[in-house]
Formats: structure tokens, C-alpha cells, sequence
């Protein structure tokens, strides 16, 4: 389904969903609505970040977690998290939900991200598949090593994975050092 089409959960703060909407609108008038965010790790304990497409409605060529995206109405968040995560990176990971998020960032392009993201992690030995329309490079990178980047280029990174990395790093860290070895 192309981004045009798209429709997304919009949600309350205490996340019940209200209604459909579509996601090019929902993104304009930057309406609450649900997404997840996931982070793969490899063996080596290093996060699998992405460089977005330069095709990107917004945020394009910015690095970003491992994959990101809305589940559609009617599908279960950890559903359409397996899913996107196959269709972008070409990975079928089990993914552990960790915790849920809440921000919001204003983009360019005039759109503006205000989310209730699910954070699912998973841990994989498995090489990425690239998906072109979605993702133009790849990258294995510590978090510590990543929240130094972050900090010092700011502008490299999609907003939400600046957010996750200032106010969620230790959570980050705790759900990388709980998945099961490889």
C-alpha cells in the first residue's frame, strides 16, 4: 500500500483508538495517532540503524532506529511491526514489545509527528535485505557510540530516534542486554 493511501489509528493520550484517518493528513495537521519503533541488535550487542530513502515524504536521507511505522486499522501493533520490519530491511526477527513512548516533533515538509510509539527489540545474525523505495544504507552501531553522533549532529537523525536517545537510553540499554543470545 503506497504512503498516499495509507490510513493510520488516530488515538487519545490514553491510547484508545478515536477513529481511521489518513496518514498524509493525519502527518499535516499533526492529529495523535499510534506507530512503534524497533530496534534490532546483533550478537555484538550493536543497534542496526537505518538511513531513510531520499524518496521519504519527510525526514528523508536521515538515520533513523531500525525501523519504524503504523499499524493499519485493524492490525495488532507487534503485527504490523513483524511485517514492516520484513518489507523495509528484509528481516523476520521475533520482536519482545518493551515500552511505549510518547512525543512529538515537527518535520519538514510541513509535517509534524505526534505519536504513541510501541518499542519492540529483537537480536538477529541475519544480513539486511533493502527494500530501495525505503532505505538507502545500513549501519551496525553501539548506543553509546550512536547517542554521541546524535548529540553532536543532531540534523543526520530522524526526530524520534533523537527523542528515544534522550529520554530513553538507559530503557534502550536494558531491553539490548535482556534479549536472548544468539
Amino acid at each position: 500500500m503506497s504512503d498516499e493511501f495509507e490510513q493510520v489509528i488516530l488515538v487519545d493520550e490514553a491510547d484508545r483508538p478515536l477513529r481511521d484517518g489518513d496518514k498524509w493528513a493525519i502527518h499535516t495537521d499533526g492529529l495523535l495517532h499510534r506507530a512503534f519503533s524497533i530496534f534490532v541488535f546483533n550478537a555484538a550487542g550493536e543497534c542496526l540503524i537505518q538511513q531513510r530513502a531520499a524518496g521519504k515524504y519527510h525526514s528523508a536521507g536521515k538515520w533513523a532506529n531500525s525501523c519504524c511505522g503504523h499499524p493499519r486499522p485493524g492490525e495488532a501493533t507487534d503485527v504490523a511491526a513483524a511485517r514492516r520490519l520484513e518489507e523495509e530491511v528484509g528481516l523476520c526477527v521475533p520482536l519482545t514489545f518493551g515500552f511505549k513512548s510518547r512525543y512529538v516533533a515537527y518535520l519538514d515538509n510541513d509535517m509534524i509527528e505526534n505519536e504513541i510509539p510501541y518499542l519492540y527489540f529483537g537480536r538477529t545474525a541475519d544480513r539486511p535485505q533493502l527494500n530501495p523505495d525505503e532505505v538507502q544504507a545500513v549501519r551496525w552501531v553501539t548506543l553509546g557510540a550512536l547517542a554521541r553522533d546524535v548529540s553532536a549532529s543532531p540534523d543526520s537523525y530522524a526526530a524520534w530516534l533523537c527523542h528515544y536517545l534522550k529520554a530513553h537510553q538507559a530503557e534502550l540499554e536494558s531491553w539490548r542486554d535482556r534479549l536472548s543470545p544468539l
